[in-house]
């Protein structure tokens, strides 16, 4: 697997697409859809170009990989955005063409279930941003959270260097989005600590490769956009959980059927997400949170042990599905320097 390359940037003016290659979830809740589209527009000065299928909820695979190549393929299209995630991303990749994507690159925003195609955008050779959903960051009700517009805004126009920002109170409960209530206030937050540092002592850049912990589980398991375990010598391995609240017992099993192929101690650095502890359809108590945070933790430090000893890994970075959320480049480059305490991203 070679290094994808970056695709070229938008600036404000130019249009953007805006698809669901996911689910349709605009259609059940157009609020945080409808408010998202409106920030893209006047806050971040793009013009927006909604494809058909979006608001759709079920659509084919072959349909929204259809609007996904209309996307690539329209020269004016400068950009792609993600109205949110789903479950069944993974029957799209088939679909997909690899010539006409590398042949006509564009930034890619998604995270959650587009781990697959930002898994498959790698692959192809194309740099994609694991970060920023239209009903979720761009349709935060009240604001953006300032930590994740900052790191929106650079990863979509600029290039270069770009340091991840350690944060003292973040949020994971959102309220009902159906609810026009919800949109009159932001997300409450609560204390949180910074980053934490295991065989915290090195220094190490590498690609960035990774996502949802239970996606990545199915790409293996289907066996796709997984290259051999040698072709990530030396890269960043991301991971995050999502808000299915995945058992700490289920996130072992994943790492350690990572461990088993030879891919976990191949990376040279770990970054874990901010875990998510509940979720508007589960609310927990703060001691139950606490023990899944703990948990969670210790699963992913006891697969480390068994399969990549010596590894650095640093826990609670606010990637994934958290609030605020950084964009991480699933492809470029990723410094993560442990005597300094810095995490550094290449947009």
């Amino acid at each position: 697997m070679t290094a994808p390359v970056f695709p070229p940037k938008p600036r404000p003016g130019d249009k953007v697409a805006v698809l669901s290659p996911s689910g349709g979830l605009p259609e059940l809740f157009p609020l945080p859809h409808e408010l998202g589209l409106r920030r893209l527009a006047e806050d971040f000065g793009l013009e927006v170009v909604e494809y058909p299928g979006t608001r759709t909820l079920r659509t084919t695979p072959r349909r929204r990989a259809a609007e996904l190549h209309a996307a690539f393929a329209d020269p004016e299209i400068r950009a792609i955005v993600s109205s949110i995630g789903g479950e069944d991303q993974i029957t799209v990749l088939p679909h997909l063409d690899r010539d006409l994507v590398r042949a006509n690159p564009k930034p890619f925003f998604g995270y959650s279930d587009c781990t697959n195609l930002l898994a498959w955008l790698a692959a192809t050779g194309v740099v994609g941003y694991h970060g920023g959903s239209v009903m979720v960051q761009f349709g935060r009700p009240g604001a953006m959270h300032p930590v994740t517009e900052a790191s929106l805004r650079a990863a979509l126009f600029t290039s270069g260097p770009y340091e991840l920002r350690e944060v003292g109170a973040y949020g994971d409960l959102e309220r009902p989005w159906q609810d026009p209530a919800t949109f009159e206030r932001e997300p409450e937050t609560e204390p949180c600590p910074g980053w934490t540092w295991h065989n915290g002592g090195q220094v190490v850049e590498g690609p960035g490769w990774g996502g949802d912990v239970e996606v990545l589980s199915w790409l293996l398991m289907a066996d796709r956009e997984i290259g051999p375990p040698e072709a990530y010598e030396g890269w960043v391995l991301f991971l995050e959980t999502d808000e299915e609240l995945p058992r700490a017992a289920e996130v072992y099993r994943v790492l350690r059927s990572m461990g088993e192929r030879g891919l976990l101690g191949r990376f040279a650095a770990l970054l874990i997400g901010r875990a998510k502890t509940q979720s508007v359809l589960e609310p927990r108590p703060e001691a139950e949170r606490a023990t899944y945070r703990h948990d969670q933790r210790a699963a992913v430090l006891r697969a480390l042990a068994e399969y990549a000893p010596e590894t650095m890994a640093v826990f609670d970075v606010d990637l994934g599905h958290t609030d605020p959320q950084q964009v991480i480049p699933y492809g470029g480059p990723v410094r993560v320097d442990g005597p300094a305490g810095r995490i550094t991203v290449t947009y």
